[in-house]
C-alpha cells in the first residue's frame, strides 16, 4: 500500500488555467523574450535587406508582402510590446511598488490589455 502522494503531472493547458493572471503574464514575459531572441537574426536580415540597393529592397518588399510573413511579424510585434509592458511592470514590482494582491492583478490585466491593444493598432497601421 502506498502512503506517499505521488506528484501529479499537469499538462500546459491545465497549468495555465490554474494560474492567476499575474502568473500568466510572467510566463508570457519569458516566452516573448525567447521569441524576440530567436527572431533577432531574422529581423536584422530584414533590416539589412530593406537598407540595401533597389533590387534588394524590392525582394524585401516581396517577402514582407506575404500574408504569412505579415502574421509572423505581427506576432513578433506582440512579443516586443508585451515584453516591454511586462518589463515595466516587473521594474515597479522590483521597486516594491504595487505588491498588493489586487494591484498585482490589475496591473497584470493592464499589461495584457495594453500589449494586445497596441499590437492591434500598430498591426492594422502597418498591414
Amino acid at each position: 500500500m502506498q502512503t506517499k502522494k505521488r506528484p501529479v503531472f499537469l499538462e500546459m493547458p491545465v497549468l495555465i488555467r490554474a494560474l492567476p493572471v499575474p502568473g500568466i503574464v510572467s510566463i508570457l514575459h519569458r516566452a516573448s523574450g525567447v521569441i524576440l531572441f530567436i527572431m533577432l537574426p531574422v529581423l536584422l536580415m530584414l533590416l539589412k535587406g530593406s537598407l540595401g540597393s533597389g533590387e534588394t529592397f524590392e525582394s524585401y518588399k516581396a517577402v514582407v508582402g506575404n500574408p504569412l510573413v505579415k502574421l509572423i511579424l505581427i506576432g513578433v510585434l506582440w512579443a516586443l510590446l508585451h515584453h516591454l509592458c511586462a518589463g515595466i511592470r516587473f521594474l515597479f514590482l522590483d521597486a516594491h511598488k504595487g505588491l498588493e494582491l489586487q494591484t498585482c492583478r490589475k496591473t497584470a490585466k493592464l499589461v495584457l490589455a495594453v500589449s494586445l491593444t497596441l499590437t492591434l493598432v500598430l498591426g492594422v497601421a502597418l498591414w
